[in-house]
């Protein structure tokens, strides 16, 4: 089965308008990437100052891929240009065990 990727963003509260515009300003380059499957930015609706960026692989492999490719240090220019948004990230991992969709009509 899959594997997903989980990066844990901490982003201050004055800066979430700016990642929101970052990852919008590259928005499209990951599905372009073999073995993608899913992607979704997940900005916090409580006091935390959180963000979830969630990405699906068919493999482990080809997430590898994703991080070494030209298109991801492309896409995380403005980060080493104009300095990251974030004060922390922890990358969680995990292996779909098991999965379920909401039946199509």
């Amino acid at each position: 089965m899959s594997v997903v990727k989980i990066n844990a963003i901490t982003v201050p509260k004055e800066r979430a308008e700016e990642l929101v515009a970052r990852f919008a300003a590259r928005a499209g380059e990951v599905s372009k990437s073999p073995g993608f499957e899913a992607f979704e930015l997940l900005q916090p609706t409580d006091d935390r100052d959180t963000f979830l960026v969630y990405t699906r692989w068919a493999s482990e492999d080809d997430f590898q891929n994703w991080m070494s490719s030209a298109a991801f240090q492309h896409g995380h220019q403005a980060h080493n240009t104009q300095g990251p948004v974030s004060t922390h990230s922890d990358l969680w991992q995990f292996d779909v065990v098991q999965h379920e969709e909401a039946p199509t009509s």
